[in-house]
C-alpha cells in the first residue's frame, strides 16, 4: 500500500481540519487533492530536492515522492545561498522549485544510495546545522524511518515552528499525518506572530529553541499575550538554560515545559523531563542505548542514519555515536552542561562556558549572553563576555562585572564584556 492510500485510511471519515495554512483549514483529504506539480521527470532512485515549506503543495509533493521512491532532499528557502553545495554533496539527480521541475546532470554515485536504489527503499537526505564546518549530508533509509509511527501515540493541535529542512520539523509533520493532529503552519517566526498565530488557531504545543523562548521572555510578551490554550512547550536543538527555564515555569505555571533531544544522524529519540523544571532527562526508546565516557554521552540507535554522504562515518566499530555534549548524570537522567567545544581551559582549570552565561543571565536586562574563549599568552585561555541587553543602553558593564565576580569563580571571570547583539540564525539558535 501506497503511503498517500495508507495516510487516506488514517484520515478517512475524519472533519476537522489537518492543515492550517494562512488562514485556510485544510481536511487531508483535501490536501490530497491538491493540483499537483508535474513529476514525470522524476524515477524512483533519483536524489530529490525540493525547495519548500509546511504549505498544502509542499505537503502532497512530499508524500508523491515517498511513494515514488526516491532519495527525498527537503530544503528552504533561507538556506537558498548554500543550495548549490547540498545540491553537490547529496547528489541530487531533480531540484523542484515551486513549480519548476529541473533534472540535474552529474555523474557521482554513493554506495548508501545505491544500497537504497537495490533495496527499492525510499531515502531522506538532512544537513547537519551545526555551527562549525560545512554541513554534512545525512541519509536515511526512509522505510525504516517510518516504521516508528507505527505505534499510535496522542496528537495535539501543534504549530510547526521548526523549519522544513529539520529532523524536528519533519517529525511533528508526521506525527501528526499518522495520528490525525492538527499542524498549524506559521506565517512569520517573530515572537507577536508565533503567540498570535497560537492564540487564533487555539495551539496546544508549542516545540521551539531555548533562544527563541529567551526571546519571548525579555520581549515581555510572557505572561499576559500568551493564550490559555497552549499546554506544553517543547524546547531542544540547543542548551537550554536554568535561569530562562524557571522564569519561564514561574510565569507560565499551567504550560508542561519539556526539554527534547535529537540528532539527525540518530533519528527520533524518546525524551522525559525529570521535571518541568529540570534540565535532567531521561533517554530511551525502542533501540536507543546511552553511555557516558570521560562525561560525554554517546548514543547507539537501531534507527540511526546509514551514514554521510559527504564525510566519514562518525560511529566507531561498535556502533556507537559520540554526540559531543558533556553531560552530568544523576541516576538515569542527563542534563547537558555544553559542547566539548564549549570547555575553556584557564591556567589549566576548565569549565564551561554555559557556567558563565547562566551567571550572567541572572543579572537584570540581559536578553542573550555568549562566553567565548580567547587565547592568551599567560593563561593559555580566557574568557570574554557577549552581552545583549533587553532594552537600549539597559546595562551598566562595570555592575555586570561587579556581578560577575561575586557569583564566578576568579579563573572564570571574564577579561572583557562586549555590549553587543548576540548573532542569532534563521532557526533561533545562537551562531
Amino acid at each position: 500500500m501506497s503511503l498517500l492510500d495508507k495516510l487516506s485510511d488514517v484520515w478517512k471519515g475524519v472533519d476537522y481540519p489537518f492543515l492550517m495554512h494562512k488562514g485556510e483549514e485544510l481536511l487531508f483529504s483535501e490536501i490530497i487533492k491538491q493540483a499537483p506539480i508535474d513529476l514525470a521527470q522524476v524515477r524512483q532512485g533519483d536524489v530529490v530536492a525540493i525547495i519548500g515549506d509546511f504549505n498544502p503543495v509542499s505537503v502532497l509533493t512530499l508524500l508523491r515522492l515517498i511513494d515514488i521512491g526516491v532519495v527525498v532532499v527537503p530544503l528552504t528557502v533561507e538556506t537558498r545561498r548554500e543550495h548549490q553545495y547540498f545540491f553537490e554533496s547529496a547528489l541530487v539527480d531533480v531540484v523542484i522549485d515551486g513549480n519548476e521541475v529541473k533534472r540535474r546532470v552529474h555523474i557521482q554515485k554513493h554506495e548508501f544510495i545505491e544500497r537504497l536504489r537495490k533495496l527499492g527503499h525510499s531515502g531522506l537526505v538532512l544537513f547537519s546545522t551545526g555551527t562549525t564546518g560545512r554541513p554534512k549530508a545525512i541519509l536515511h533509509d526512509l522505510t525504516y524511518f517510518l516504521k516508528r509511527f507505527d505505534t499510535p501515540r496522542p496528537a495535539l493541535r501543534t504549530i510547526n515552528f521548526l523549519l522544513f529542512d529539520h529532523i524536528g520539523g519533519i517529525n511533528t509533520l508526521l506525527h501528526t499525518l499518522f495520528n490525525k493532529g492538527t499542524v498549524i503552519a506559521p506565517e512569520l517566526r517573530t515572537v507577536d506572530s508565533i503567540l498570535e498565530t497560537c492564540r487564533n488557531y487555539d495551539v496546544e504545543v508549542l516545540p521551539a529553541t531555548p533562544t527563541f523562548l529567551r526571546m519571548m521572555l525579555m520581549s515581555g510578551a510572557i505572561p499576559s499575550k500568551v493564550p490559555e490554550c497552549l499546554k506544553i512547550i517543547t524546547y531542544g536543538t540547543e542548551r537550554m538554560d536554568q535561569p530562562t527555564l524557571d522564569a519561564l515555569c514561574q510565569l507560565l505555571p499551567k504550560v508542561d515545559f519539556r526539554q527534547t533531544f535529537g540528532m539527525s544522524e540518530l533519528g527520533i529519540v524518546r525524551v522525559k523531563s525529570e521535571a518541568r523544571d529540570s534540565l535532567y532527562m531521561k533517554i530511551g526508546g525502542e533501540g536507543i542505548e546511552t553511555r557516558v565516557v570521560d562525561s560525554v554521552l554517546q548514543i547507539r540507535s537501531s534507527s540511526c542514519m546509514l551514514g554521510y554522504l559527504n564525510a566519514p562515518s562518525p560511529f566507531d566499530a561498535e556502533g556507537w555515536y559520540d554526540t559531543k555534549d558533556v553531560v552530568d548524570v544523576k541516576g538515569d537522567f542527563y542534563k547537558i552542561t555544553g559542547r566539548i567545544s564549549d570547555v575553556i581551559n584557564v591556567g589549566g582549570l576548565k569549565f564551561m562556558a554555559s557556567e558563565v552565561e547562566r551567571v550572567a543571565l541572572a543579572f537584570p536586562n540581559v536578553s542573550l549572553v555568549k562566553a567565548i574563549s580567547k587565547q592568551n599568552p599567560i593563561t593559555g585561555q580566557h574568557v570574554e563576555l557577549l552581552v545583549q541587553p533587553a532594552i537600549e543602553d539597559g546595562i551598566d558593564k562595570d555592575s555586570l562585572m561587579a556581578f560577575l565576580k561575586d557569583n564566578l569563580q576568579p579563573y572564570m571571570v571574564p577579561k572583557r564584556i562586549r555590549i553587543e547583539s548576540v548573532a542569532v540564525g534563521h532557526r533561533f539558535k545562537k551562531s
